[in-house]
């Protein structure tokens, strides 16, 4: 064994360069993959969603009233119509559920957390309802608030399976793009060199200096130290993944988040050639039904069963995805086949009804003339 001491004796200078730090890049789980998609998908439908228009009426003529403010104007003091259904409709789809309280002061807010304590045949009540930094102390009973749930199970419980595997391929594939790219060199040092620690100190404190010119400066001039030797094993040309190949699976990440929350993934990628009829399964299989549970929540809640027979609903209308003058066209042939009055025509074009009793007339052929006498041949006889 004494021949082994000997070794490590005379390279105890050997044993201290062991100390140098090695630079390097860590690559951690790239979890903005999953809230990329999130955001990119459930943006798309609150953004429309804000849109909307929530129109009060009475045996279909509209009403304005408190309701009608609240809804389309300023439901509370902090937010505008269009920045609280953009909210509204985002929480209800990342968070599965979404809970409106109405204030004292008649402001409708928009709960952070809350608990929910369910009955079988009594209306569930909400406790602990916090919004921002203030909880209530009261509770609220289900018949008092707005409450909607977007959808059977959370929408993160399908994200977190599929993206676990995302992100791992995803990591990889930046890793490994990283790593093709990475400039990488070894420092030679002379062994007869004295390597003390404070040599040690001073030669990494060089080495740094110099890397940090490398990098910083366009053109950088170093000076060459005797015993010293600087030699580039890489200059980061040797290519990898490319970054089409890194785009092209966050591209799948978004297309199968937009598939499960039923927007066409034609939208999501900007494809022009299938816009309008992308649209139209948007507005039909997404956009569409979103909208009609916003709207039954609101009749249940704000209209009782009496005013409800009485005529008096509630109708969330969104932004158009047809063509108004292709619906123009649809609603003329309606009314000259006699379909459809005038009036029931114009409210397929959200349009307020006439007060003129011959637009709830049916009317027949292109002469418009009354229906009851279209047998006449288009002529009165006398």
């Amino acid at each position: 064994m004494s021949w082994l001491t000997d070794v490590f004796q005379r390279n105890r200078a050997l044993e201290s360069s062991y100390d140098f730090e090695f630079s390097g890049i860590e690559v951690e789980q790239r979890a903005y993959l999953k809230n990329m998609a999130l955001e990119i998908c459930i943006g798309f439908i609150s953004r429309t969603v804000a849109q909307s228009l929530f129109r009060i009426s009475q045996d279909n003529k509209r009403i304005y009233d408190d309701w009608d403010y609240l809804l389309n104007v300023r439901p509370n003091t902090d937010q505008s119509a269009a920045d609280f259904w953009q909210n509204f409709a985002y929480r209800a789809i990342f968070d599965n559920e979404v809970l409106v309280i109405k204030t004292d002061s008649n402001d409708l807010l928009i709960a952070d957390s809350f608990n929910r304590k369910e009955y079988a045949i009594f209306p569930d009540v909400f406790s602990n309802v916090t919004v921002k930094d203030y909880t209530f102390a009261r509770t609220f009973n289900m018949d008092e608030v707005i409450h909607i749930t977007y959808n059977n199970e959370k929408l993160s419980k399908f994200m977190n399976g599929m993206f676990e595997d995302y992100t791992e391929l995803f990591s990889r594939m930046i890793q490994t793009s990283m790593y093709s790219n990475q400039i990488r060199a070894l420092a030679g040092l002379e062994a007869t060199q004295n390597l003390s620690e404070d040599n040690l100190n001073k030669l990494k404190s060089f080495i740094d200096k110099m890397f940090n010119s490398f990098k910083k400066n366009a053109f950088a001039i170093v000076p060459k130290l005797k015993g010293f030797d600087y030699t580039e094993l890489t200059d980061g040309t040797n290519g990898g993944r490319s970054i089409e190949d890194i785009t092209r699976i966050s591209d799948k990440a978004v297309e199968h988040v937009a598939q499960l929350l039923g927007i066409p993934v034609a939208l999501v990628r900007g494809d022009m050639s299938e816009y309008e009829t992308s649209l139209k399964a948007y507005d039909k299989f997404s956009y569409g039904p979103f909208l009609k549970k916003i709207s039954d929540e609101l009749n249940v809640k704000l209209i009782t069963k009496d005013e409800y027979q009485a005529g008096r609903k509630i109708e969330v209308r969104g932004i158009v995805i047809n063509d108004p003058l292709d619906k123009l066209l649809k609603m003329d042939k309606g009314v000259a086949s006699g379909v459809l009055t005038p009036n029931e025509a114009r409210k397929f074009m959200d349009l307020e009804p006439s007060a003129d009793e011959a637009m709830d007339k049916h009317y027949i052929t292109k002469n418009y003339t009354e229906a009851k006498h279209s047998s006449e041949g288009g002529e009165n006889k006398k």
